[in-house]
């Protein structure tokens, strides 16, 4: 039975390697790479006369995640004109590779076709909203079998960006409001004066169980949970005695339409005395407040620094 498993075993593997059928060559090196390398100067450049050479007559170009079946895409005309306004509206623009990836040519003995996909990255800023452009692009060119004309481009790029663009291009825009007095806003000042009077149990009960503590002193991918936040304000504590906690200016409470989300921003003098040597310390500390439904704080931002409290 061994046996007989071990060969129907090599047989399988015989079969499908038999169904492997080449259709094509792929190349690192190609005259249709330096086609598209060309384009991507010329669109960059807005340079008009380069594209009309290198664009076929029936050029299209499609975004290859579309999902309306009537989009014919762009004509060449129409891209030459995007390539102008990209030119004109986008500072310090540039496609580049986006390494370690590389473009590929690849010619299809099917058909004889001929393509290249490439992997890049498009930067720069718009010049009028500051929205910056830093976004990969991955694009499947298919060429004339020459390569000496681009046919067709499949495009694939997170038009988000447009919108952040459209957004903010000449539009003022409300994104909810703003209160100067808000429930949670009061669940701020509690927060910051119980700990203040040293009620630490109160403090920690306008917090959810699951909050997320960011403090700007640590690296910029750690995060605290408000156990860990706790055991923070307990060598904090241990070091330092709070002699007062000052508000300064007031609270705002900012309710956003966008993403349904808020934020209370506050600000705040910590005047404490350090324990070992009675040196007194004044840190300016700014607070970010995230509330969930219930109206417990979900997240929590610490702006202050760190150097004023070394020795």
């Amino acid at each position: 039975m061994k046996n007989s498993l071990i060969i129907f075993l090599f047989c399988s593997s015989v079969l499908i390697a038999q169904k492997k059928t080449k259709n094509g060559t792929v190349y690192i090196k190609h005259p249709g790479i330096e086609l598209v390398n060309k384009f991507n100067k010329a669109f960059v450049e807005a340079d008009t006369i380069a594209l009309d050479e290198i664009l076929h007559k029936d050029f299209k170009r499609r975004n290859g995640i579309s999902q309306n079946k009537s989009d014919t895409g762009d004509t060449k005309s129409q891209l030459i004109q995007n390539s102008i306004y990209w030119n004109s509206n986008i500072k310090y623009l540039s496609i580049t590779q986006a390494k370690p990836a590389y473009p590929d040519a690849i010619e299809y003995k099917e058909g004889k076709q001929l393509w290249v996909q490439s992997w890049d990255r498009v930067n720069g800023y718009h010049k009028s909203t500051g929205v910056k452009l830093d976004a990969p692009l991955h694009r499947l060119f298919r060429l004339t079998s020459d390569a000496k004309k681009i046919l067709w481009i499949a495009e694939y790029f997170d038009t988000k960006i447009y919108w952040d663009i459209w957004s903010g291009d000449g539009k003022d825009r409300k994104n909810g409001e703003i209160f100067m007095e808000h429930e949670n806003i009061n669940t701020v000042r509690k927060v910051m004066y119980s700990f203040e009077f040293g009620n630490y149990e109160e403090a920690y009960s306008y917090f959810d169980e699951d909050a997320v503590i960011y403090d700007i002193n640590l690296p910029i991918d750690k995060t605290l949970t408000l156990e860990e936040g706790i055991e923070s304000d307990k060598i904090f504590l241990n070091t330092y005695e709070i002699e007062s906690i000052d508000m300064r200016g007031y609270v705002d409470y900012l309710n956003y339409d966008w993403g349904d989300a808020n934020s209370a921003l506050s600000w705040w003098t910590f005047r404490l005395k350090r324990k070992k040597d009675g040196e007194k310390i004044d840190l300016p500390v700014h607070i970010q407040d995230s509330f969930n439904d219930e109206g417990k704080i979900v997240r929590r931002v610490l702006y202050y620094s760190m150097k004023l409290l070394e020795n």
